[in-house]
């Protein structure tokens, strides 16, 4: 994650993100050195993991507008501050939101680290309606939280992903409106599959929720099923559509066992989501398709194959080790070589790679071939530039060697040990357009064995 000042007049991104990743849950500094006009500012962020609760600590370096590439927030300041933020739920608040008010993004806690809040002069909120209709005129308010009480305040502006505030006092905070209309809403469809529900894998089990792209509802899903007797694992596909407050289908291809026969999307504020559940007897590929119930009209669909559906998660026993006694701390050079070795098994024959080897030409190939129509964007992640792009295309006209060239490009900008296959994978771990293939190849390079 990263903090990227926006240019004067310059409106954020729409993003969907998964707030709350599996792999997100630990206690990181990051520092990210971004390049303004010739200008460099160091952005240092602490994410510190409590439970499920995330707290999001920023150093903003001078004043200028700010945007977070996870969470979507945009922060106006007008002086260095030290910002400190979460995603709370809308089932904590909800209760104030009566006469057809409905939220209409996620709900922030954000406060100023020992500066008053004026310093804060204005955040931008992302929201999850569709303003795609001219017709249906929507005005803007957030719902601010002030000594327990719930406050109505307007907004200074909106844009079709995000609402502007101008900050009065620093409390829970988040955008709302209010209408008596079934409103379209920028939603997601994320699919969990159950793990270890029997022995042979002879049967397939899945969790698919509806959404509205915005990280509290998303946050609840992910607490929902952190709390559940059962495991689950996110099955990545694209998740983005357009709700409507509509009853919805679920089929499949081919057809299993799915409950409920429709689920209707609201935005009434639940602790426990609605989802479908959808069990098959045999093995993937399955296709599944959301159906909008009153027009049969195909809003989402997406085919999960066997790769989505295999179980990383779970641990090896331990080899049975030596039974005579070991110094009580292990030498430099013990703990080197028991850290994780990555195989390559591209050609048919297991290459084991100590941890700080560079990834070979040929297992970039592998990855290569994994990449579709997004490898530009995986470009932009590996720090190359579009003029890099464009000399790619034009020194070589088959896409396959194309996207392998712009591997070996990042490879060779790197120092000797740097360009492994774990800084590749962390390097596009917040693309979220990746595919599943291409993060579960680099996962196995750096699977302990």
């Amino acid at each position: 994650m990263v903090m990227s000042r926006l240019p004067p007049g310059g409106s954020p991104r729409d993003v969907y993100s998964e707030y709350l990743q599996p792999r997100s849950f630990c206690a990181l500094i990051w520092s990210a050195l971004i390049q303004i006009d010739s200008l460099s500012i160091i952005f240092v962020i602490m994410i510190v993991c409590v439970r499920v609760c995330v707290c999001v600590r920023v150093q903003l370096e001078g004043e200028g507008t700010f945007e977070c590439s996870v969470t979507g927030l945009v922060f106006e300041v007008s002086e260095p501050v030290l910002i400190r933020y979460s995603v709370l739920s809308w089932s904590k608040f909800g209760m104030f939101l009566r006469d057809s008010w409905k939220f209409a993004g996620p709900i922030f806690n954000v406060d100023t680290v020992n500066k008053d809040a004026s310093v804060l002069k204005s955040i931008q909120f992302p929201h999850s309606l569709c303003l795609a209709d001219p017709d249906n005129e929507m005005t803007f308010s957030v719902l601010h939280i002030k000594n327990n009480r719930p406050v109505i305040e307007p907004t200074a502006d909106h844009s079709g992903s995000h609402v502007k505030w101008c900050v009065s006092s620093l409390s829970p905070v988040g955008p709302i409106v209010q209408t008596s209309q079934s409103v379209e809403h920028h939603g997601v469809v994320l699919v969990y599959k159950m793990l270890g529900n029997n022995d042979d894998n002879s049967s397939y089990s899945f969790r698919i929720y509806l959404a509205t792209n915005n990280s509290s509802d998303i946050k609840d899903i992910a607490k929902e099923l952190r709390t559940s007797k059962r495991r689950y694992m996110k099955i990545e596909k694209p998740p983005t559509c357009k709700l409507y407050e509509r009853s919805y289908r679920l089929l499949s291809e081919p057809e299993g066992e799915i409950g409920p026969e429709d689920l209707t999307f609201t935005l009434a504020v639940t602790k426990l989501k609605g989802y479908f559940e959808a069990l098959f007897e045999q093995p993937p590929p399955f296709k599944l398709s959301l159906i909008e119930t009153d027009t049969d009209q195909i809003v989402w669909s997406a085919t999960i194959r066997e790769g989505d559906c295999l179980d990383n998660t779970v641990e090896k026993p331990r080899k049975r080790t030596d039974s005579r006694k070991r110094s009580s701390s292990a030498s430099e050079e013990e703990t080197a070589s028991k850290r994780a070795r990555w195989q390559d098994e591209s050609d048919g024959v297991k290459t084991v790679l100590s941890p700080g080897q560079d990834i070979t030409e040929k297992q970039l190939l592998q990855v290569a071939k994994r990449l579709g129509k997004e490898w530009k964007q995986v470009a932009i992640y590996l720090d190359l530039t579009s003029r890099d792009l464009e000399d790619i295309q034009a020194t070589e006209k088959d896409v396959t060697m194309q996207k392998l060239k712009m591997l070996v490009e990042w490879k060779n900008r790197k120092q000797q040990g740097e360009a492994t296959a774990l800084n590749l994978c962390k390097s596009l771990e917040d693309l979220e357009d990746l595919p599943n293939e291409v993060y579960q190849i680099l996962k196995d390079m750096t699977t302990t064995h």
